[in-house]
């Protein structure tokens, strides 16, 4: 299923997305909070990463993988994700994403998020939404918050060789009774697009 926000269009992952998951990932400052600026191996993406995105988009959890276009121009801007926590028996949800440096500081980010986030409340049984990054990662810190959702913790960085680890991971997290009082799921209120539409073939 397409959603489609006022500037972007997110689509499922194919098995073919692949290479483009594997050139963001190759952009060391795209991967500075995440890997130290390490890569993601092509194999990694196209027989762990993407293969289990399908898994998760198959099941009623609401979960699975976008990638997300401008509307206007086709450029892929990067991608969007909700996973069902592997050892968890809640209904929840995490959130990530990732962008090319060409689309940061462009409200992109927030914009697919609330939307992502809109969609998985609106169409399934999600009790929480949680995300996490680095405390020091400010800018994915404003996009938590601007989706109205608050800090529940922070925690040790599991790989202390990245630059600013001392100061620990954080976690975020937006419960649906909180989200049912807020404004963006009218105001951000996503559509969703038939896959054979020509706005969806904008997407790919």
């Amino acid at each position: 299923m397409v959603i489609e926000t006022r500037r972007l269009l997110l689509r499922p992952v194919t098995p073919t997305d692949a290479p483009l998951l594997a050139r963001l990932d190759a952009d060391p400052a795209v991967m500075h909070y995440i890997t130290g600026g390490i890569a993601t191996p092509f194999a990694d993406i196209a027989d762990w990463v993407i293969p289990r995105a399908l898994t998760e988009s198959a099941t009623e959890t609401g979960g699975g993988l976008w990638l997300a276009s401008e509307r206007e121009t086709g450029y892929f801007t990067g991608w969007f994700s909700l996973r069902a926590p592997r050892h968890s028996s809640s209904r929840e949800l995490e959130l990530s994403y990732r962008l090319h440096r060409g689309a940061w500081g462009r409200g992109y980010a927030t914009e697919g998020a609330q939307h992502l986030i809109d969609h998985a409340f609106s169409n399934f049984r999600v009790s929480r939404i949680f995300a996490g990054t680095m405390a020091v990662h400010t800018g994915s810190r404003r996009v938590m918050e601007k989706c109205g959702m608050r800090l529940i913790s922070v925690h040790q960085c599991p790989d202390e060789t990245i630059p600013g680890s001392e100061r620990g991971d954080v976690e975020y997290d937006l419960l649906a009774s909180d989200w049912a009082t807020m404004n963006f799921p009218q105001a951000f209120a996503s559509r969703n697009v038939p896959s054979n539409s020509p706005d969806a073939r904008l997407a790919g």
